[in-house]
Formats: C-alpha cells, sequence, structure tokens
C-alpha cells in the first residue's frame, strides 16, 4: 500500500496500535493527541476519509470512531510492526521427549504464553518403521506395537482368521524388522507381495495385515493436530457481540481439515507467517487471526505451529511467542 503519505500512515499506526490496547473505536481527537502532529480535527477527518475508501479502517454504527479492517492490519503488520525482543514472563522450554509428548507441549506453551489457542500439527514424516513388535492377547488376537524412527510408539489391535504362538509371532516380527525397517512402507507392501509365494501362507497374510495397520498408525499420527487452549477464546470481548463468529471458530478446531491446509501452507514459508481473517479463504473465520511457523528436525521442515487468536491481537508479541516455540520444538526433538 505505497499509495499511503507519512502523515496518513503515522495516523493509520497509532489507530491499530490504540484499538488493540484498548479496543475501543478510535476517535480524531484522540488520534490528533497521540500523534504529537499539529493538525486540526478537519484535517485528521479526511485523513480518517481516505483510510476509509481504502478499505483499511471502518467506522462501527454504534460510534464515532475507528476500527481497523483486515486490509488495514495486513498493511500494519507488514510495513509499521517492530518486534521488539521483549523477555517472555519464565523461560520456555521443552524437554526432549517422544515426538507427541513434545507436540502437546508445545500447543500448552503456546496458549499459555498468548492467552489464546495454540496449535501444533505432528511432524510429517515417510511412512516408515523402525521397529515392530507383537504382543498375543488372546487366541485371535494381537497387539501390534509400531516403533516410528524418531521414537513414536503407536499400539493396533490386529484380528487373525488363525492362532499363533508366540514364538511364531517372534519370528515374523524379526523378518519384518531385518528385511523392511527404515524402508518406505509402499516398498514393503510391493516386496512382500512379491515374496508372497515363498512365505507360508498364515504367515504372509499376517504381515501384510501388520503392514496395513502400521500404514494406518503413522499416516494418522501424521495427521494429527494438536490444539490447546480453545476456551481462552470464551473471554476474548471481541466475540461477546457475534457468537457467529466464535461458533465458526469452534467448528474450525473441531473439523481439523481446514486448520491442515492452512498449516500446511504455512511449512512451505521461510520464518513466521501472519494469516489475518476475512482477507482471504485460508482463515474461514473473520475476526481470527493465525500467527504460524514451521518447525525443524535435523535440518528439514517437517511441521509446523501457531497461535489463533482475534484479529485483535499484539502481533508483536504473538511472533516472538511463536518463533521461540518453533525454535524450542526442533531442538526437543531433533535430540536423539
Amino acid at each position: 500500500m505505497n499509495s499511503l503519505d507519512e502523515r496518513a500512515r503515522l495516523l493509520l499506526k497509532i489507530l491499530v496500535e490504540r484499538y488493540i490496547d484498548e479496543g475501543q473505536p478510535v476517535g480524531s481527537r484522540t488520534l490528533s493527541k497521540a500523534s504529537g502532529l499539529d493538525l486540526s480535527p478537519a484535517t485528521i477527518r479526511n485523513v480518517m476519509s481516505d483510510l476509509e475508501e481504502l478499505g483499511l479502517i471502518a467506522s462501527p454504527h454504534t460510534s464515532a470512531g475507528r476500527v481497523p479492517t483486515a486490509r488495514g492490519y495486513r498493511v500494519f503488520v507488514d510495513t509499521m510492526l517492530t518486534v521488539k525482543r521483549e523477555h517472555l514472563t519464565g523461560t520456555p522450554s521443552l524437554a526432549p521427549d517422544q515426538p507427541h509428548k513434545v507436540i502437546a507441549n508445545a500447543a500448552s506453551l503456546l496458549s499459555n504464553l498468548s492467552h489464546f489457542v495454540g496449535v501444533v500439527m505432528a511432524p510429517r514424516r515417510g511412512t516408515v518403521f523402525r521397529h515392530i513388535e507383537f504382543l498375543r492377547l488372546s487366541d485371535r488376537r494381537l497387539l501390534v506395537i509400531i516403533v516410528s524412527p524418531d521414537g513414536d510408539v503407536q499400539n493396533r489391535i490386529l484380528f487373525t482368521d488363525v492362532s499363533y504362538t508366540q514364538s511364531r509371532l517372534i519370528e515374523t516380527a524379526n523378518y519384518l524388522n531385518t528385511n523392511f525397517a527404515g524402508i518406505a512402507i509402499e516398498q514393503v507392501r510391493e516386496r512382500l507381495q512379491a515374496e508372497v509365494d515363498r512365505l507360508r501362507g498364515e504367515i504372509a497374510a499376517l504381515m501384510q495385515a501388520t503392514v496395513q495397520v502400521s500404514s494406518e498408525a503413522l499416516s494418522q499420527a501424521q495427521d494429527e493436530v494438536v490444539i490447546s487452549g480453545e476456551r481462552n477464546l470464551l473471554s476474548v470481548s471481541d466475540f461477546n457481540h457475534d457468537m457467529g463468529q466464535l461458533r465458526r471458530a469452534f467448528d474450525l478446531f473441531e473439523q481439523k481439515a481446514q486448520l491442515i491446509r492452512l498449516l500446511d501452507t504455512s511449512a512451505q514459508a521461510d520464518g513466521v507467517r501472519i494469516f489475518i481473517g476475512g482477507e482471504s479463504q485460508v482463515v474461514p473465520v473473520e475476526e481470527l487471526s493465525v500467527v504460524s511457523a514451521p518447525y525443524e528436525v535435523d535440518g528439514q521442515v517437517v511441521g509446523t505451529l501457531g497461535v489463533i487468536g482475534p484479529t485483535r491481537m499484539h502481533y508483536d508479541r504473538m511472533i516472538q511467542i511463536v518463533d521461540i516455540t518453533a525454535k524450542l520444538v526442533s531442538n526437543a526433538l531433533s535430540q536423539k
């Protein structure tokens, strides 16, 4: 938005900052005092009128003051925001652990620091297993224990047509671990298909069933989005007048598919990205903004995390919270 002169930019910046701090429409008199410029109320009203025509601010029906629009927030975030490195309360930390625990702790950390909603998408890796074990639960019921390359453990129950002894199960697990650990599940399927004739019938069937449940377990783990602090939105005053917005926000958390698409978009970015509701189809709820960043494992981007809150948020602080948490998650998951 290069068409704004310095005066208009300054007044827009003050208006957005005041509105974020106080949550009340900002009037000409307040702007005049805060700007330090020797401007008449008529001049300020003219500038406000220009900003309104550009779609950067709007006038609520109930007030003479103005509030920023999604477009106004976007101009503010892209061209006027300076992120001050303030010290966050307490020193946030994440201990190395199994990935699903790190992800859950990160979502809580984001929520606690921001007082909004923390979201973390589980790491995306190729569907491979590091180790498989079987535990015989009853005559035709087995527990399959699948360990992913980064140490995450998934358990699945498998019902079989025949009964297997524990020694036969150990033999089958050893065969799978020796020949197929670290290989993409699709390739394992193909190779098993080729070896089916050489393997005894019931063992081949068990292996194929195991590969199928392993594939499903590993894929489900990857599509997981952990959400923390949804209830924080209930205390956001911006939603008090429009429960429909709040309902749409909770629908977004429940559906998760849209959230995954949004976080996928963020994964392609370098560093922190900000999505402001109402400016695109990416965030379907007009009054919500998302501040997100990708995180890495051993130098490779594998997932995304972020904060979801009202468009009226302190973006500088949210950027810092998201940036620090992304680094903490990267460190916790990269430590073996």
